[in-house]
């Protein structure tokens, strides 16, 4: 049987698994399935529809299900909901907000949101994602996998980033940042994140293959359609990697440094 504080409110519809534990002051109002393992610690607040894995850890205070920050979505629908996967982590103060389109809010595996993080309508977040304290993910933000994204920091909704990317502290992105770059500063591609391959033992010469990558597309003056022309002539699998992303980009790249002072100056692209 779960293990349920008697402080605990917990709503008939609510779906628990055997060894699932329910700290002092929690509410699980509405159609909510929870996995096995599944500890939430105290104070905790889950709206359905949800559908939370096994051994993820609900910290104090944290938020998951409400509805959209929009005032055009009706408060009382509650498909398609959120659904997390396993073995997730989130710490006080979290707040994550239900689907307002056909897809749930979706959180994969393995992913830790530090204290007053938020995840916005209809993101969808891989897996071993780490988002530090204070981020807000806009609405249908998509994350790929093994992402850092710095303490403090907004992404714009729509934006998209990119497998073992990374964005710093306090600042805003509000386009895509492609697979392993780095977002140093506010609309800032500034390098590749280095430390992140070598911790994911890619080899040397995709490490210098991606770092060539980035410097045609953030370094050589080119327009972003002319790098994507150039990288469909290299015709590699990485190469052909970054194609995808941005043809399949909803916002567009964070744009190369020339590119924004040509827009500032209302120069044609």
């Amino acid at each position: 049987m779960p293990t349920i504080h008697p402080t605990a409110i917990i709503d008939q519809q609510v779906s628990l698994a055997d060894d699932v534990t329910i700290g002092p002051h929690c509410v699980l109002e509405g159609e909510i399935s929870i996995g096995s393992g599944t500890t939430l610690i105290g104070n905790v607040y889950l709206t359905g529809k949800l559908t939370m894995g096994e051994r993820n850890v609900v910290y104090p205070f944290s938020s998951i299900g409400f509805c959209a920050q929009d005032i055009n979505f009706p408060h009382d629908q509650y498909e398609p909901g959120i659904v997390i996967g396993n073995d997730n982590t989130f710490r006080e103060g979290v707040t994550i907000h239900r689907a307002t389109q056909e897809a749930p809010t979706t959180i994969g595996n393995h992913n830790f949101l530090m204290t007053t993080s938020h995840v916005g309508h209809d993101c969808q977040i891989g897996n071993n994602n780490t988002i530090v304290t204070d981020v807000s993910l806009g609405g249908h933000v998509h994350m790929q996998d093994h992402v850092i994204i710095g303490g403090g920091s907004v992404v714009h909704q729509f934006v998209s980033i990119g497998t073992g990317a990374m964005v710093a502290g306090g600042i805003f992105i509000t386009g895509d940042v492609a697979p392993h770059f780095m977002a140093t500063g506010s609309n800032i591609i500034g390098s590749v994140n280095l430390v992140g391959m070598r911790r994911k033992d890619i080899s040397r010469e995709e490490i210098k293959e991606r770092q060539d990558i980035y410097k045609l597309i953030y370094r050589s003056g080119n327009s972003v359609a002319k790098s994507v022309e150039a990288l469909q002539a290299l015709g590699s699998p990485t190469s052909s990697e970054y194609v995808s992303f941005i043809e399949q980009s909803r916002k567009g790249l964070v744009p190369p440094l020339t590119e924004t002072r040509k827009s500032k100056r209302g120069v044609a692209q």
